[in-house]
């Protein structure tokens, strides 16, 4: 028998952390934006909450914060870009001086959104080390 042709991975851990701290942090990001003179969006809440999230999660159980905090970035990029797409009115009607300008700042948050995503996570990383330390501590001083 030869093999089949479709070969199906499971998602590398980082991925199932950026993708569990996305969702985890579209009701805190729901929650934020009702606040007064709050503008919270999608993709910023996830770039910021999601991949802190990811970074706590990751540095819980011994994997790279960075990692996971920088593919939640790529994560709310995409979710950003196409949150502006739907809600943007039809790309086809629009002038084509605003096409270029939505591609060119399209690239742009694609390009920087996961490095703000992997600063989140790795602050995340941090935190966790840093109360999980105190924890353990406090046990052994018992």
């Amino acid at each position: 028998m030869s093999p089949s042709p479709l070969r199906v991975r499971p998602l590398s851990i980082a991925w199932r952390f950026a993708i569990l701290g996305a969702l985890v942090s579209l009701p805190i990001t729901i929650v934020v934006n009702w606040l007064p003179d709050s503008e919270a969006t999608i993709g910023g809440g996830i770039m910021t909450l999601g991949a802190f999230v990811a970074g706590v999660l990751a540095a819980i159980r011994s994997r790279d914060s960075s990692a996971a905090g920088f593919r939640t970035g790529f994560l709310a990029a995409v979710v950003g870009v196409l949150t502006s797409i739907l809600t943007g009115g039809s790309p086809a009607a629009w002038p084509t001086s605003k096409v270029v300008f939505f591609v060119l700042a399209s690239g742009l948050v694609l390009c920087v959104a996961p490095f703000f995503g992997l600063v989140c996570g790795r602050a995340g990383g941090w935190m966790a080390n840093t109360v999980g330390s105190r924890w353990r501590s406090d046990a052994n001083a018992l």
